[in-house]
């Protein structure tokens, strides 16, 4: 039985951007780094005790090594309990924002990475 989700997959097409952005922007935390003679992962996370991670990985290798994978973007939303403060600090550091709106499921906004992917925040209290 699943009883969590572990790590979410995202294939970027550079790798030290993409750390960049989501620990130097977003505020994520390093989790773990891995390299080995075929390969490099990258593990990130929210900086508090978050369940889930997010592992960036080469989409270029992983496409040569199983090209029958699906490599777009998964469509995440994340949870956010300060979404006002969040919406303005992603202005400040100039990251991507859509307008902040009102949802039957409550107030979101989506922003883009360094890469043009698209993801939401929800407020959730």
């Amino acid at each position: 039985m699943i009883n969590k989700i572990g790590q979410i997959m995202l294939y970027v097409n550079n790798q030290d951007e993409s750390l960049k952005f989501w620990t130097e922007k977003v505020g994520f935390k390093l989790v773990s780094e891995e390299k080995n003679e075929h390969m490099r992962w990258i593990e990130i996370a929210p900086a508090n005790d978050a369940q889930t991670s997010i592992v960036l990985h080469n989409k270029e290798l992983i496409a040569k090594m199983q090209p029958e994978l699906n490599l777009n973007t998964p469509s995440m939303l994340f949870f956010s309990d300060e979404l006002d403060s969040l919406y303005k600090a992603f202005k400040d550091k100039d990251i991507t924002v859509g307008e902040l709106v009102t949802m039957p499921s409550g107030r979101v906004f989506n922003f883009a990475d360094s890469e043009g992917n698209y993801f939401a925040v929800l407020e959730k209290k």
